[in-house]
C-alpha cells in the first residue's frame, strides 16, 4: 500500500503529451478501488495516512519500459534535490535506481 501511495504522490503532473498519458494510466492502475477503500479504512491523522495493513493483498502492477523510465527519472530528480525519504528506498530498489550497474535503466 505504501509504495502505491508514494508513487501516486511523486508521479509528474507535467510533461509531454505521451508522458502524461502514460502517467494517467499509471495513476489509474495505482489507485484504490471502492472495495479496497472500504477494506483498508483509510484515515488521515496529522498529515499521515493510515490504513488496516492486512485488509487487502498485494496488487501486481506491470510497468512498461517508458513508465519505468518515468518513475526512475522522478527518483533521480528527488535524489538530486536530496528529497528522497526512507520510505522510498524500496521504490529505488524496485526500479533499479542507485544500482552501481545502471544498465537496467
Amino acid at each position: 500500500m505504501l509504495e502505491r501511495l508514494l508513487l501516486l504522490r511523486i508521479l509528474p503532473g507535467r510533461g509531454s503529451l505521451t508522458t502524461l498519458r502514460i502517467v494517467r494510466d499509471l495513476e489509474h492502475e495505482l489507485s484504490f478501488s471502492e472495495e479496497e477503500h472500504a477494506a483498508l479504512n483509510f484515515q488521515v491523522d496529522e498529515g499521515a495516512t493510515r490504513w488496516v495493513s492486512d485488509a487487502v493483498g498485494d496488487k501486481v502492477i506491470e510497468f512498461g519500459p517508458k513508465a519505468a523510465d518515468i518513475v526512475y527519472d522522478v527518483l533521480e530528480e528527488l535524489n538530486e534535490k536530496k528529497a528522497l525519504t526512507m520510505g522510498m528506498l524500496n521504490l529505488c530498489d524496485k526500479f533499479g535506481y542507485g544500482n552501481d550497474d545502471d544498465a537496467a535503466h
